[in-house]
């Protein structure tokens, strides 16, 4: 079973605003209500290729409930926790206008309520993975994911971990050696002070980050394609699918799904790589998170030459 994470789960409110002005009033020409946030957005794609997956997060108010609503549409099984107080977030993403978005703040999670959490994961197995992905509410503590690697490293069964986060989130994960870290090659640059600009520049760093602790890193770069440095010594390099950009929200949320049903089906790392590349450009490539089909018509057309 794979369960996802998303502590700051949203409610996104993706629009088209054409000639975009400050300062004005601004009609929208398109509107979409959608649950988000990146582990969910794992667990959506998981599901669309027939991977069981099970969700966990908080709630809040009644955006929480809207939210818990459009996920139970899905089919997505969910374990949320509700809080009592506060409201979840929505997260406004202005599709046309170069990737913009105003993401709102989430609710102030109790203690109690992340040793709830904790005590939800102590349950996981070793044939279990755990995907950690996201930004936090302000009020959890910056250790969070490494409090919880930590955690789990203590057990003799503990599952395996996919960290899909920024700065010291991830950073401070490495030394648990989680089997797969996804920074995109803007993050990646960040963690060492550099500007990536080609795949061939995100290969060392990659490296740094495995001699850091992790065992696998998958370096997402939009358009300019992926990379992959994997725990044997493979390093994978591939140019991006050609197709149309519709909407790239999720899309690297796709590419940690698919790598990770390419792995569960055949173990094999670059067949994996293919998948999880093949599912980020089939969800830019549609309105929607990827379907099943849609992810095989790009891996067929891109990897099947």
């Amino acid at each position: 079973m794979i369960y996802t994470v998303t502590l700051n789960p949203s409610l996104d409110y993706i629009v088209e605003v054409k000639n975009l002005t400050l300062g004005a009033t601004n009609r929208t020409s398109f509107e979409q209500m959608l649950p988000g946030g990146k582990g969910l957005n794992v667990s959506f794609v998981l599901k669309n290729l027939g991977v069981e997956t099970t969700a966990l997060g908080f709630l809040a108010g009644f955006v929480g409930e809207e939210i818990e609503k459009k996920v139970a549409e899905t089919g997505v099984v969910a374990e949320f926790q509700k809080l009592e107080e506060g409201c979840s977030r929505i997260n406004m993403k202005v599709r046309n206008v170069d990737g913009t978005e105003i993401n709102g703040m989430g609710p102030e999670i109790p203690a109690a309520q992340i040793d709830n959490l904790l005590e939800r994961m102590d349950s996981l197995q070793k044939e279990d993975i755990l995907v950690l992905a996201g930004s936090i509410p302000a009020s959890m503590p910056a250790t969070i994911y490494s409090d919880i690697m930590r955690r789990l490293s203590g057990k003799a069964q503990a599952p395996l971990v996919v960290v899909d986060a920024t700065k010291d989130l991830l950073r401070n994960v490495l030394q648990y050696h989680p089997i797969l870290v996804k920074p995109n090659h803007h993050e990646l640059g960040e963690l060492f002070g550099v500007t990536i600009t080609t795949r061939e520049e995100a290969v060392p760093y990659a490296q740094k980050l495995q001699e850091q602790g992790a065992r696998n890193v998958l370096v997402s770069m939009g358009g300019l394609g992926a990379v992959l440095v994997d725990e044997t010594g493979g390093v994978y390099i591939s140019e991006a699918p050609k197709g149309t950009v519709i909407n790239s929200v999720g899309a690297g949320d796709s590419m940690v799904a698919g790598f990770l049903a390419g792995w569960l089906e055949k173990k094999n790392y670059e067949y994996a790589f293919h998948l999880g590349l093949a599912a980020g450009s089939a969800s830019a490539f549609s309105e929607n998170l990827a379907t099943s089909e849609e992810v095989a018509k790009v891996y067929r057309t891109a990897f099947c030459k």
